[in-house]
């Protein structure tokens, strides 16, 4: 097999979640990507290895008719058990995870289907040696 001839790809079996977060360059509050990766792991059942969070700070954004410090934009695996409601309830918790750090969020998660999703990650530095 595939995995069996190059083994680095064994790691791409778990589906991963992304998390982009955007912020606006001139916001002066912290956003503590590590402490919110523990919580969005906890909040979706997934691990810190397989769970990314990537921040960009933009200069600016076109205004909405409501306030937020950062749009956090989530693609995950769509699993049977992520029905609307369960994923709506995911999305609050959340807000709530970022709320605990003083920050307004405003959250879209964005499910996709395994089979369409590719992965190819860098090699594993061990193997190459």
């Amino acid at each position: 097999s595939l995995t069996q001839s190059q083994p680095h790809l064994r790691r791409t079996k778990g589906k991963m979640p992304l998390v982009k977060i955007f912020a606006r360059s001139k916001l002066s509050k912290p956003i503590p990507l590590s402490a919110l990766q523990s919580k969005l792991c906890d909040i979706w059942g997934t691990k810190p290895n397989t769970t990314k969070l990537m921040l960009t700070r933009v200069d600016d954004w076109t205004e909405d008719s409501y306030y937020e410090d950062c749009y956090v934009d989530i693609r995950a695996y769509g699993k049977a058990e992520r029905t609307r409601e369960v994923v709506l309830d995911g999305m609050k918790r959340v807000q709530g995870a970022f709320k605990e750090h003083d920050l307004v969020a405003n959250v879209r998660l964005e499910t996709y289907e395994g089979e369409r999703y590719f992965h190819v990650p860098p090699p594993d530095q061990s193997e190459e040696k």
